[in-house]
């Protein structure tokens, strides 16, 4: 088969199985990669290539970071904080809002920051009087923009930065995406303060956040514990309930209250079998007996993965609630050494970010365990097997030819309507299947129309990264969307309503304003 003809049509069948969302989107990339391979257009080093790349391992770095800073608190003490002196005005709520997702996702991308806080804008929205489909939306949408501050911000920006030292060009600096990124925030901000209301449903949702002063007062009820009981909801430790299950290996076991467990990590603070609170010195355990325990989150998180037990509140949901918990100065001091590093350019931007991992493993500011199960593997799956595909767009003449047939169409029209016929074809793809997919696919041709027009290759990647970030038409353009909806009782249709102005701004502002910044 024509490499050409090959690469197009697993391009073809790839968006189909995207759109389809009946195959996981790690096995569709997975199976672009061995297209490839067994179709000729690519060699089996070069199909795999993606799975070593350093744009992947730098995404995948950053997770870690992103646990670590959501996990010690330190994201839920900076949205106390901000939106705790935001008052109760809807404008300014939004605005506080959608200032803090920007800032916040710069940083630990898009999907962490919003991630991160919705429970706590749940909250904000619930004592402000306001319906939570007010505020959620907004939220994602801020979020969005704000990934095009910092080069961290989203792995499209990593991938273009890549793509622009490819092809010859210098790679984006960390800070360099925000001379459009603080236009667009601001621009999407003023769009959600005047169109929101008007725009969004007022609809309750139906997420309630957990409120740990809340919580501990209703397990002290709960379980008639005194206020002198070592219950404690803090940065190094809490509490949990555990359910023994049916054929548990705990059932027949003798406990006391105040005993501690085997391991010495956990104190049973005290015992329920159904209706009644049991204060016998020593009681053997039945399947259905709730067991209320104290001890470190690590601990906690560990007795949670016990065999036999059912818990009631994941330890790890809890204790990202605890603003500032254990390990919130090391997750800091290390995130800052990261920035200096990429923003200096001292090493590569993966070297920067494997730093900072190991060092938060290293200091015990997130375990190995939760570090690896932090790293968003479908993300890293699908972007690995994606990069081929693009490879086979250089290699095999797609791309230029794709370029060739937009310029043929075009005529003599010159780069500007090169420009928006790519920026189109993006956003709309990008609606469709992941953004980083989409800008994969398009980078090559991106280049290539460059190189066919003979201008610069800056504009037309960072008209890409924008494009890319206007996904806001439906909920499954990006994990963030997807998020919102169930909290904020979103429905297919709510999205495009106050998605299509910020789509048209964002295809504006990468038509128009990008090449005053970038010169062709």
């Amino acid at each position: 088969m024509d490499p050409v003809v090959a690469t197009l049509s697993i391009l073809a069948v790839a968006v189909v199985a995207f759109m389809s969302n009946r195959v996981p989107l790690g096995i569709v990339a997975i199976g672009v990669s061995l297209a490839l391979y067994f179709t000729g257009v690519l060699t089996l080093d070069q199909a795999l290539a993606g799975f070593g790349d350093p744009t992947v391992l730098f995404i995948a770095a950053l997770f870690v970071v992103s646990e670590a800073l959501d996990s010690s608190g330190v994201t839920a003490w900076a949205g106390q904080q901000v939106i705790g002196r935001a008052g109760s005005g809807r404008a300014t709520l939004l605005i506080v809002i959608g200032l803090l997702a920007a800032a916040v996702s710069a940083v630990i991308s898009v999907n962490g920051a919003t991630a991160a806080l919705v429970p706590l804008v749940v909250v904000v929205a619930a004592r402000a009087g306001l319906a939570s489909s007010q505020l959620l939306m907004p939220l994602a949408f801020a979020a969005s923009a704000g990934s095009l501050l910092l080069l961290t911000g989203t792995p499209v920006n990593i991938i273009v930065s890549e793509f622009a030292a490819s092809a010859g060009e210098r790679p984006f600096g960390y800070a360099e995406f925000a001379l459009v990124g603080v236009p667009l925030v601001v621009g999407a901000l003023a769009i959600l303060v005047l169109l929101g209301p008007r725009l969004l449903p007022d609809r309750p949702g139906a997420l309630m956040p957990m409120d740990l002063a809340r919580h501990a007062r209703l397990l002290r009820e709960h379980y008639s514990l005194s206020l002198d009981t070592g219950l404690i909801l803090g940065a190094s430790s809490g509490v949990t309930e555990v359910i023994i299950a049916p054929r548990s290996p705990l059932i027949g076991q003798s406990v006391a209250l105040g005993m501690k467990t085997p391991d010495a990590d956990l104190v049973v603070l005290a015992v329920r079998r159904g209706d009644d609170l049991l204060k016998i010195p020593d009681l053997t355990l039945q399947a259905g007996d709730v067991l209320l325990l104290q001890g470190t989150w690590d601990a906690l998180s560990r007795q949670a993965r016990a065999p036999g037990v059912l818990v009631v509140d994941q330890p790890d949901h809890l204790r990202r609630s605890v603003p500032l918990g254990q390990g919130a100065r090391r997750a800091l001091t290390i995130l800052a050494a990261m920035v200096l590093l990429l923003a200096s350019g001292l090493v590569p931007p993966a070297v920067a970010a494997l730093l900072a991992a190991g060092g938060l493993v290293v200091s015990g500011a997130v375990t190995p365990t939760r570090a690896f199960r932090s790293i968003s593997w479908t993300t890293i799956v699908l972007i690995a097997g994606m990069i081929p595909l693009s490879t086979a767009f250089a290699t095999t003449g797609t791309a230029d030819l794709v370029a060739a047939w937009v310029l043929a169409i075009l005529g003599g029209a010159g780069p500007h309507a090169a420009l928006l016929v790519l920026v189109l074809l993006t956003a709309v793809l990008g609606q469709l299947i992941s953004n980083a997919a989409t800008v994969l696919v398009m980078a090559p041709i991106a280049i290539a129309l460059a190189g066919a027009l003979e201008v610069s290759v800056l504009p037309f990647l960072m008209a890409l990264t924008v494009a890319g970030a206007a996904a806001f038409l439906t909920p499954i353009a990006t994990p963030a969307n997807l998020m919102v909806m169930e909290p904020g009782g979103y429905r297919f249709g709510d999205y495009w309503k106050l998605g299509l102005p910020l789509v048209l701004f964002f295809v504006a502002m990468a038509v128009l304003y990008v090449p005053l910044v970038w010169r062709f």
